[in-house]
């Protein structure tokens, strides 16, 4: 099980890690919002522990983009902002829990565990997507389209990945460079119509005519799954 801390206080990141360790969990620390992002753009984590105030970028920001990338991966606050708006705004940025420094470490083990598993319960009820004679593995990457099975890139899975949870709703190209691309770091709109073509030549019988992946004009794409 690894987690990923997101702390800036030298002392709180050598005793939350030590515990945690001592629990069997495998801990990835950074006192970076930016460093943070990265990370969980290129490793796999069960766990994001996050405190607000950061050197670089808003805890609050960074649990934005980490929630707007992956829906159901637990994140939890801990600040010393103590008052009923900041524990309100911590939720409603996509934290699932808000802890107020200075706190019990059995405490956040406790609040660790039930987070965990609780989201594995979830993800386990998502992994394999199936539409039409389609399929998507969103765990391990694997697909199966119009040639049979393929690997999808990291950017192909978290497109498809935003495609299904929104299944049936127009998705504008702004909403899309947000999720798939991250919080700052925005390319191009042709590169995602690029991408959308990619999953058109993955998934449709006749690219130029799409049964799946429909272009919505001057505002973006809809995936409808359901099609016959």
């Amino acid at each position: 099980m690894r987690i990923l801390l997101v702390e800036d206080e030298k002392s709180i990141q050598d005793i939350v890690k030590l515990n945690l360790e001592i629990e069997d969990y495998e801990v990835v620390v950074t006192e970076s919002g930016k460093e943070a992002l990265q990370f969980f753009e290129q490793q796999h984590f069960e766990l994001v522990i996050l405190d607000v105030m950061l050197p670089d970028i808003s805890g609050l920001q960074v649990c934005e983009a980490i929630r707007n990338k992956n829906s159901i991966i637990p994140i939890i606050i801990v600040s010393a902002k103590d008052t009923s708006s900041d524990r309100i705004k911590g939720l409603k940025y996509g934290a699932d829990d808000y802890l107020i420094k200075p706190f019990h470490l059995e405490e956040l083990v406790l609040r660790i565990e039930k987070l965990i598993s609780r989201s594995q319960i979830q993800e386990d009820d998502i992994i394999v997507y199936n539409f039409g004679p389609h399929y998507v593995n969103l765990s391990t990457y694997k697909a199966c389209g119009v040639n049979g099975e393929f690997t999808l890139t990291n950017r192909e899975a978290l497109l498809m990945k935003l495609f299904i949870e929104r299944k049936d709703k127009v998705l504008s190209r702004q909403q899309i460079l947000k999720v798939v691309w991250g919080y700052d770091v925005y390319p191009s709109t042709r590169t995602i119509d690029n991408f959308v073509l990619s999953l058109r030549k993955y998934f449709e019988a006749n690219p130029r005519t799409p049964q799946y992946f429909h272009s919505i004009r001057g505002v973006g794409y809809k995936f409808t799954p359901d099609q016959e």
